[in-house]
């Protein structure tokens, strides 16, 4: 049968109008909603802005590739104020009055783990940046970007006590000085173990209750402790405080390792020079040399000093929260989906690619290698020393 042409112009007509009005519906989709807190005040603050700086840059380049599944992002983030309690209450929020399609992590194990116990409620995928003790992770659609491996504490001091055994001067002798904060407790614990068993004297062992502020007397008992080498489980300023009681009292320790500084200010002050930390990527070669981590670094130095950031430097925690952006990222576009457990199999299946590396997610509790790497503090800058295949050319740790 032939049409006429009558027919095919009211049916060209047709087609016209239905493209005409379909074309602004499809350009007014309403975005897709990201919901997370972060610790922006508290304890936490000092690390937590510049995970809120990496998410705006994240959601801004998201945005200018065409967004998610060919719709916009909005970041939704709310204040948790260094309270797990209060991230808690704050991603029910999240979830049953902002509607938010997707979830991304807080900051910090503690106000991690609420959200996770949230997420598991709600069959919600939560990818997250900076989660401790992977061994609490028992939530099948959670997914670490903190890549420390499923065995930490162990791993990770081994590691730091490698790197110290090649030092100039080993240490013979170590105090352990900690927060009572659950993952650095958990890592200081470890660490206090694999000391022993590689032959450090422990000459001393302390702790503290987070959110303490008077170090004074844990700085005298270190000085009297006199050690080679000096383990500090701290988070965010603690490690600052510490290391300014000790000045106060005319003693430098000769080696110190920070689990979790706050990376600018410990970088920024004179009695952070020297100082030992972990890391999965630092603003060198070979980190950088990907162009989609060269170009975040640029990013984020112009954005970090305009917003007056102590470091404006791409280091640890920058590059873990990036890292979650880019799993989540992953998990969507490799799902063809918002569905959360679509996003999640495809996680549990697939390897994702990162500037810290190619990650997995099909180890003990989602977690996968152990990339951890030893940094310090030379010059006012975190640079990697150990494994010296990731170290700037002629860089070595240094001991006093």
């Amino acid at each position: 049968m032939t049409l006429s042409r009558r027919m095919l112009l009211v049916m060209a007509l047709a087609v016209g109008a239905a493209a005409l009005f379909a074309g602004p519906a499809a350009a007014q989709q309403p975005p897709i909603r990201i919901g997370s807190t972060l610790a922006l005040t508290g304890p936490l603050a000092a690390t937590a802005l510049t995970h809120k700086l990496v998410g705006e840059i994240y959601v801004e380049q998201l945005n200018a590739r065409g967004g998610l599944l060919g719709r916009k992002v909005e970041w939704i983030v709310k204040d948790d104020q260094s309270k797990p309690e209060l991230a808690r209450t704050l991603y029910e929020q999240l979830i049953t009055s902002d509607k938010v399609d997707l979830l991304m992590g807080p900051y910090a194990t503690g106000a991690i783990l609420s959200a996770m116990g949230v997420a598991q409620r709600y069959n919600k995928v939560l990818v997250h940046h900076t989660f401790g003790i992977p061994s609490m992770a028992k939530y099948e659609m959670q997914f670490p970007a903190w890549s420390l491996g499923p065995d930490p504490a162990t791993t990770v001091p081994n590691t730091l006590f490698d790197a110290l055994a090649k030092s100039p001067k080993p240490p013979k002798t170590i105090a352990i000085v900690t927060s009572k904060f659950p993952s650095v407790h958990f890592m200081s614990l470890g660490g206090r173990e694999v000391a022993k068993k590689r032959g450090l004297q422990e000459v001393l062992f302390l702790e503290w209750d987070f959110g303490n502020r008077d170090f004074g007397p844990i700085a005298a008992r270190i000085k009297d402790a006199k050690p080679d080498f000096v383990w500090i489980g701290d988070i965010g300023l603690e490690g600052n405080m510490l290391l300014d009681a000790m000045k106060k009292i005319d003693y430098t320790p000769p080696i110190h390792f920070h689990v979790y500084p706050a990376p600018g200010p410990m970088s920024k002050s004179p009695e952070g020079n020297n100082a030992l930390s972990l890391t999965i990527f630092e603003e060198h070669a070979p980190f950088t040399n990907s162009a989609v981590a060269s170009d975040f670094v640029k990013t984020f130095n112009d954005r970090a000093a305009k917003a007056n950031l102590p470091d404006t430097s791409v280091e640890v925690q920058a590059a873990a929260s990036y890292t979650a952006w880019q799993m989540l990222e992953a998990g969507v576009r490799g799902a063809g989906s918002l569905d959360d457990k679509a996003i999640a199999a495809w996680l549990h299946k697939n390897k994702v690619n990162t500037i810290q590396g190619q990650l997995r997610f099909d180890g003990p509790s989602n977690y996968g290698d152990d990339l951890m790497k030893i940094k310090q503090v030379q010059n006012g800058h975190w640079v990697v020393v150990y494994p010296p295949q990731f170290a700037p050319l002629n860089v070595k740790l240094q001991v006093k």
